[in-house]
């Protein structure tokens, strides 16, 4: 079993060279964790230009579904390469794109009465998916929830409520977009009991929002995440998502169902929302739904996406090579992947539990299959976020070889690709116990 291995000093040689012109030539707007700077990877090992070693805990921000270089995944990527890169799906047609457009109608929930745009990117497929309930609807608002993230285009960033740096300076946003609480348990909403949260959310937007500011005869659409995944890896109480929907129905209001990061089987299931039993009328999938090839979709009922030709286009969206990746990415994912997910993350969470008993700067441990968050706080009781020691658990488990990333204000997420093994799982968190232990 391999195990993380650190030859060099942190960052090495090679690496500091790359991250001096990095700093120079490249925007500082990204969000670098750490001084990490990978050169080539397998399963759920990085290797850094210096030939450290590290367990990547992060699949390249829950990216990578079937690991690092799935060689299914390389085969038939080549494969493709060989015969046709580009030929732009916006107006030609190509095989992959349309194999792939059927197989997501079929898995995607609901009836396979679907059809799909493609774009290149999570963001771009809110986008879509926004722009989609607007042109149906002929409705101007839409209702989205505080610690939402849906992406950085000024629609989708519009609909975000995760941090304030993604709006700053940015303004004006999209307008006629109202943010409410999100049905956090952890930390439920002016201290309503966490039993009363659905309720009295629900209430809220009818008797308080609709009345106010957003009439539902103008709201388009409901925006959200089933686990919110920037916003801090929180899963709502179970019976959330299926009262929105009665209370979406009742106005005729859609769904949006931002799948980017918990769904393509991260969570134990195909997508998340199928954890709570609703079907819902647009779905959005990125992140690991090519293996770590740029592809994102859009999917919704045919009823409903029946817009006219060049309403909405994408030149790049639904690249060959990417549809192609993603198909035999879905195989494997069908083929035992989700399950594994289910399993190891089941297993992790379990041990992760442990911890917080151990620890009384461990606040919560909370997630679905292989998307899991460790909220770090002062304390149990006063459950203050404590972001600075978040951020140096973070930054010593790198140094440690250890990958792993934040989310929200103070959590640390967990999100390996979907491949990985109890026993890898096992070195991750003898790691982080380790480092706990230490601060």
């Amino acid at each position: 079993m391999l195990k993380p291995e650190i030859k060099t000093s942190l960052p090495g040689p090679k690496s500091k060279e790359l991250l001096k012109k990095d700093e120079e030539y490249v925007s500082p707007s990204y969000t670098r964790s750490y001084p990490a700077v990978i050169d080539r990877g397998s399963g759920v090992w990085a290797y850094d230009v210096d030939g450290n070693r590290f367990l990547d805990m992060t699949a390249g921000i829950a990216v990578l579904a079937t690991g690092h270089c799935h060689p299914e995944i390389v085969k038939v990527v080549q494969e493709q390469a060989e015969k046709l890169i580009h030929m732009s799906g916006a107006d030609f047609y190509y095989p992959s794109q349309i194999e792939l457009a059927e197989k997501l109608a079929e898995i995607a929930p609901g009836s396979k009465n679907k059809r799909v745009f493609f774009s290149n990117s999570g963001a771009e497929a809110n986008e879509a998916a926004l722009k989609l309930a607007r042109y149906k609807t002929k409705r101007p608002i839409f209702i989205s929830f505080f610690g939402a993230f849906h992406g950085r285009t000024f629609g989708t960033v519009s609909v975000s409520a995760s941090k304030a740096v993604h709006r700053k300076y940015f303004s004006p946003m999209l307008p006629q977009v109202v943010h409410l609480p999100y049905p956090n348990p952890y930390r439920p909403f002016f201290g309503v009991p966490t039993e009363r949260l659905t309720d009295t959310l629900i209430d809220y937007i009818e008797n308080y929002i609709f009345t106010t500011i957003a009439p539902p005869e103008d709201v388009a659409a409901f925006i959200f995440e089933p686990v919110q995944g920037e916003g801090g890896y929180v899963v709502p109480p179970s019976d959330f998502f299926p009262k929105l929907k009665q209370l979406a129905e009742k106005f005729d209001i859609l769904l949006i169902d931002d799948e980017v990061q918990a769904g393509m089987g991260r969570t134990g299931k195909m997508f998340a929302i199928e954890h709570f039993n609703v079907i819902p009328d647009i779905v959005t999938v990125a992140k690991g739904i090519a293996s770590g090839l740029p592809l994102g979709a859009t999917i919704a009922r045919k009823s409903l996406m029946d817009w006219e030709s060049g309403s909405h286009a994408s030149t790049f969206g639904g690249n060959p090579i990417s549809c192609t990746a993603s198909l035999k990415t879905i195989e494997l994912l069908e083929k035992g992947l989700i399950e594994n997910a289910r399993e190891v993350g089941e297993y992790l969470k379990s041990e992760l539990l442990r911890m917080k008993d151990e620890f009384e700067f461990v606040g919560d441990v909370r997630g679905l299959g292989l998307m899991i968050g460790v909220e770090i706080v002062k304390d149990k009781t006063s459950k203050i976020p404590e972001q600075k020691l978040r951020n140096k658990i973070l930054n010593d488990a790198f140094y440690r070889g250890l990958l792993i990333l934040g989310a929200g204000t103070s959590t640390v997420r967990w999100c390996p690709a979907m491949t990985v093994s109890k026993e890898e799982i096992d070195i991750a968190l003898d790691i982080f116990r380790d480092i706990l232990k230490s601060n």
